[in-house]
């Protein structure tokens, strides 16, 4: 699939007339044993994630700066970097000021959904790699911008997609495309997490120390309310992409990495609805998609209430995100503890015998590979962020932009298919929708000025 951009007219915004000219000059070309200097923008819960991650990535960076819309998020992002390594971080409220230092070389972003396409892009733009969390964007056409401005300006963007770089998903996947299970029909991806109802919360008085109007950015000017800040910002359409969009999108990534998928579905189907809670969420908590290919089918379940294992899916609690793949010679199961590959061992019946024994009746599957997890996570993925920074190379990016802007729309295409409430069909060489003016304006959505991710990049 190839995320491009409909021919528009131009709109100039933020620093890219100058940008252009300056962006693959103005900083020298990292050396082998230079430090990259990273700013992280967005200091929530994933943000302190970050903090950690990059921290025990020592000999490959510094966190010069950090950023974030809330003061008291800064003073403690700072306070803990100072604890942890001896230094202060310069702090910033707003993301563009940062952007404008020539002191750091990248920026890692862990803003809610909403910003992530644009705080991209206005990097991109003032020279800037970029580490940007799942999901990629927050809608399609973002998905697009991203990826123009990464080869624009030929910066390494890498999605938080940290899937792409753990051992053992990875040989998951390539025995899966080396043939191990034959050839691939279908992928399942389970998102069974657990959640449990926001309430209700009232309008209220913006805290202070916040800038309520730049968190929002992007999005339609709302009144601040404690369920509309937080995390809890996942689960309004303006801001989040409910659970597909949040735990899901690793699952995505991962059936589409499996499939070897890089085209748009034929079809899109999603169903579901919030049920049992009643408060302030817009998102569904339940919620299966199915996307076909024509030759190949994925589907994709979530759920937020009670729900038990399924298949071989063990009993492990509560939560449960992971991955079966389907092949005519077997299956192969992936999630976070490993990995187990299953094969056929069925005998021939034919004739009589068939037609008395029933098709498939002596069929047994046999485990034939396994392989357990080895606990890790977002650190070997921003080392190869790191990696490719110094090399200028973004192929050697495991969850380069192109990739995880791909993921991120798939969950998109499960929302608009969901939100328009029917079968949706795709014009699978331009990425629209075919005869559905409803689900074309959501490729895309409404920005508030002067937050307007650029129809020229």
């Amino acid at each position: 699939m190839e995320l491009k951009p409909e021919s528009k007219p131009a709109r100039r915004q933020f620093v890219q007339a100058a940008a252009a000219a300056i962006a693959t000059s103005r900083f020298p070309i990292l050396g082998a044993n230079d430090k990259v200097q990273v700013g992280i923008v967005g200091l929530g819960g994933r943000g302190n994630d970050h903090m950690k991650f990059y921290s025990s990535l020592d000999s490959d960076c510094r966190i010069a700066a950090v950023c974030d819309v809330n003061q008291a998020a800064r003073e403690r992002a700072v306070a803990l970097i100072k604890k942890n390594k001896g230094h202060d971080p310069k702090d910033y409220s707003d993301m563009r000021t940062m952007f404008e230092s020539k002191d750091i070389d990248a920026v890692s972003i862990a803003t809610p959904n909403h910003w992530h396409a644009l705080a991209a892009i206005w990097a991109c733009q003032a020279g800037k790699d970029v580490y940007v969390e799942k999901p990629a964007s927050h809608n399609i056409y973002e998905s697009r911008q991203m990826v123009e401005a990464a080869r624009k300006y030929k910066r390494m963007v890498q999605v938080g997609s940290q899937s792409r770089s753990i051992p053992h998903k990875m040989r998951a996947i390539q025995l899966i495309q080396e043939g191990a299970i034959g050839q691939i029909y279908s992928a399942r991806a389970l998102c069974f997490r657990r959640r449990f109802s926001i309430g209700h919360a009232p309008d209220e008085a913006v805290p202070a120390g916040l800038d309520w109007s730049l968190f929002l950015g992007p999005a339609q000017w709302k009144p601040y309310s404690k369920n509309k800040f937080a995390y809890n910002w996942h689960w309004y359409w303006d801001t989040g992409n409910g659970d597909i969009g949040n735990q899901g999108v690793h699952e995505m990534d991962i059936s589409l990495w499996g499939l070897g998928r890089t085209g748009w579905p034929a079809s899109v189907s999603s169903n579901g609805g919030k049920f049992a809670w009643k408060d302030d969420q817009e998102t569904p908590n339940t919620q299966y998609a199915a996307f076909e290919f024509g030759d190949a089918q994925m589907t994709f379940d979530v759920r937020n209430l009670p729900t038990p294992p399924e298949g071989l899916v063990p009993l492990t609690g509560p939560n449960y995100v992971g991955n079966i793949f389907f092949g005519d010679l077997g299956f192969l199961t992936l999630d976070h503890t490993g990995y187990k590959l299953y094969k056929s061992t069925a005998g021939n019946i034919s004739g009589d015998a068939a037609r008395g024994a029933g098709a498939g009746s002596r069929e047994k599957y046999e485990l034939v590979k396994e392989e357990k997890g080895s606990g890790e996570d977002t650190a070997p993925h921003m080392k190869n962020f790191f990696d490719a920074v110094r090399s200028r190379d973004y192929t050697k990016l495991h969850a380069e932009i192109e990739i995880g802007a791909r993921s991120a729309a798939f969950c998109h295409l499960a929302n608009i298919a969901y939100r328009v409430n029917r079968t949706v069909r795709m014009d699978q060489s331009a990425g629209r929708f075919l005869g559905d003016d409803e689900a074309n304006s959501l490729l895309t959505r409404n920005y508030r000025k002067p937050y307007v991710v650029p129809e020229n990049v």
